[in-house]
Order: C-alpha cells, then structure tokens, then sequence
C-alpha cells in the first residue's frame, strides 16, 4: 500500500495507529484526558491542535509530526533564500532533507508503476537524478526478490 503524504488526514491515520497497536479506548480518553465522543471526533478530524498530536505520538509512540515533515519534504517549493544575506534566527537551522525509509519507497514505487517518470520526480520533488539512480538500485523490487 503506498501511503499519500500529499492529502494528509491525520485523524483516520491515528485510527489505523490506534487499530494496529490494540490501544484501549479507556486508556486513551483516560491519557487524553477527554471523551469517548471527542476521540471519534479526532478520529473524523483531517487536522489536529499540536498539542494534541502530541499527546496522541506519545501515547501511541509513533511520531505524526514526520508524516508533516515527509510532506514538506516532497512538496515544498525550494527556499528562495541567497546564503549571503540571510538573516540569522534563533530558530534551529535544518541543514538538509533527509529521506526516510517510507518517502524512499514511496518515490521508488511511484518509478517502478511508471506513475511518474524520473524527469518529472526530478522537476516535482526536486531530488537529484544520481540519487533516484541510487534508489532504484537498491531499493527496487528488481533486487529485493
């Protein structure tokens, strides 16, 4: 199954963390400090508080955030930004994207099904062609059978 990091709804992917580990529903109300009804509502809702998604990647020790940051990763526009003149902050500075195994395989499923080819993988997601060569390589179905 591959998983759409494009149209994100955090709720039904919560419920499938919640179906897959067996969590009790008392248990969560209980961490949550909240109610049957309104976890359901959770569970409808394509967007959450932060706060919530906190307690909810605690809880169920899976880190939603990522699934935010994967997006980002993939459909972003690149940073307009001349290193010369760019302003210092006192917010952590992210060197790189850095591809998690998912957003790998994702890509590589995506040129395997011939959903999309490399040039446009290129032009979309802005990943160079010597690493989708690289992916294809060792990531592949060709060589993991």
């Amino acid at each position: 199954m591959k998983f759409d990091y494009k149209e994100i709804h955090i709720g039904s992917i919560i419920k499938t963390r919640v179906d897959d580990t067996g969590t009790d529903l008392e248990r969560i109300c209980k961490f949550l400090k909240t109610t049957k009804d309104k976890i359901e509502e959770m569970y409808q809702s394509k967007s959450l508080d932060s706060d919530i998604l906190m307690r909810w990647s605690k809880l169920l020790e899976y880190d939603f955030f990522r699934i935010y940051s994967q997006h980002l990763i993939l459909y972003a526009p690149p940073s307009k930004v001349d290193k010369d003149t760019e302003k210092k902050s006192m917010l952590p500075n992210f060197r790189k994207s850095i591809y998690t195994r998912e957003v790998i395989d994702f890509i590589v499923e995506l040129i395997e099904t011939e959903e999309k080819t490399m040039p446009q993988i290129v032009k979309e997601y802005r990943i160079p062609k010597s690493t989708l060569h690289r992916w294809t390589k060792k990531y592949g179905n060709l060589n993991n059978g």
